[in-house]
């Protein structure tokens, strides 16, 4: 029996570190689900167990965050915030520097994996009216979706996992993470620069065409005043979960927009996916599997690197749910440093961050391929470079 159990749980993080079981139609959603089931059904844990393992202030801030970020894409407010930023590029080099710091700060304000679906078919459509090659630019939206969700509570999955955990506030996690953001942006700006010369022109060779879109001012307009007045009650102390939840009642109070519209923009598929790591990390932690783990993270450096190691192999929303319960007598700090390692290590590889898959499979459906060695080059120094920042910043 202990033998099934371990076995289920093996494969379990293994088809999560894929996204996929071989021979099966599953992603990480149903991976999740059926491994927690797995467990309860082989004794491990019961119903009342696994309820209580799950994180309710995780899921409510999830959720409410999808349903803004839902409602800002109806009203097209990202395909906007692309349009206006476009306006001031006339280089290669100037796209690259615009594109890395709008998806950067687009990320710390909702969800990067938002940013990430949004933006990628624009930008393929942008750099071909431009007659530029779009892989570097692809590069840069992935890397800075994650760079720049490094920044706030919000920004990612987990990030609003540790801000339930540590009890951080919205703003002291900014005032903290909000420089390392900015700096890894830089580096990963200089980074492109070195690694494709064809992005290095400041002449103003570029004719920017207009993007095509539709914008529902009404709904723009509410969108945003709400979303404004949630910052406001981040910057205030006022809980997330409530904050965010009570922000998303309000937008779905509409004479104008169909529910169905905006329900079907949550990701309902990631909410489901948290569910099940929920119960299955409480029921990995009694079977004592987390026990021998523990030595390997004693201090700052070794935390580092069993998070970005972890990060790659099973994925980083995973990864903290299993470090959390290891971390000696967590600070502020070590909570700090495991937000910034788990998401900054997801640049290491193209299967490092769902950030990153979105990238890859929406450019694929354009017909062009950003494949695994060349997104290696690219990823492999800069999380080098940011997580040796990361552990300079905050240790």
């Amino acid at each position: 029996m202990m033998i099934l159990r371990y076995l289920v749980v093996v494969l379990t993080y293994v088809g999560l570190g894929l996204g996929y079981l071989p021979g099966l139609r599953m992603n990480r959603a149903t991976i999740a689900l059926v491994g927690a089931a797995a467990l309860m059904a082989l004794g491990v844990l019961d119903l009342k167990a696994a309820w209580s393992a799950l994180d309710y202030k995780t899921l409510v801030f999830l959720f409410g965050m999808m349903v803004i970020g839902a409602n800002l894409a109806t009203a097209g407010f990202f395909q906007l915030s692309l349009d206006y930023l476009m306006r001031y590029v006339r280089s290669p080099f100037g796209l690259i520097v615009v594109l890395t710091f709008g998806s950067g700060v687009l990320s710390a304000l909702f969800l990067n994996d938002t940013i990430a679906l949004i933006l990628t078919p624009l930008v393929v459509g942008l750099t071909v009216s431009l007659k530029l090659n779009p892989i570097p630019y692809l590069l840069a939206l992935a890397g800075a979706t994650n760079i720049g969700s490094v920044a706030t509570l919000g920004g990612n999955p987990q990030n609003i996992l540790i801000g339930s955990f540590s009890g951080i506030s919205y703003l002291d996690f900014a005032k903290a993470l909000t420089p390392l953001a900015i700096v890894g942006l830089l580096i990963q700006i200089g980074l492109l620069w070195w690694l494709y010369p064809e992005v290095r022109s400041t002449k103003p060779t570029l004719k920017p065409e207009h993007l095509r879109y539709r914008v529902f001012k009404p709904l723009l307009t509410k969108s945003l005043l709400i979303t404004a007045g949630l910052l406001i009650a981040f910057l205030m102390g006022i809980p997330t979960a409530e904050a965010t939840l009570i922000a998303a009642g309000l937008l779905l109070v509409t004479r104008r927009v169909k529910p169905e519209r905006i329900l079907s923009k949550v990701d309902w598929d990631l909410l489901l996916m948290f569910s099940g790591l929920f119960i299955l990390t409480e029921g990995v932690q009694k079977l004592g599997l987390l026990d021998g783990f523990a030595r390997f993270v004693h201090d700052p450096l070794s935390i580092l690197g069993v998070t970005a190691l972890l990060s790659n192999l099973v994925s980083n929303v995973p990864a903290v749910l299993l470090l959390h319960h290891l971390l000696p007598h967590p600070d502020p700090r070590t909570w700090l440093l495991l937000a910034a390692a788990s998401t900054l290590a997801g640049n290491l590889t193209l299967l490092g961050s769902v950030a990153n898959l979105i990238v890859a499979e929406a450019v694929a459906k354009q017909g062009y391929r950003l494949t695994f060695w060349e997104h290696l080059r690219f990823g492999v120094p800069l999380t080098l470079m940011t997580l040796v920042l990361t552990y300079f910043w905050i240790v």
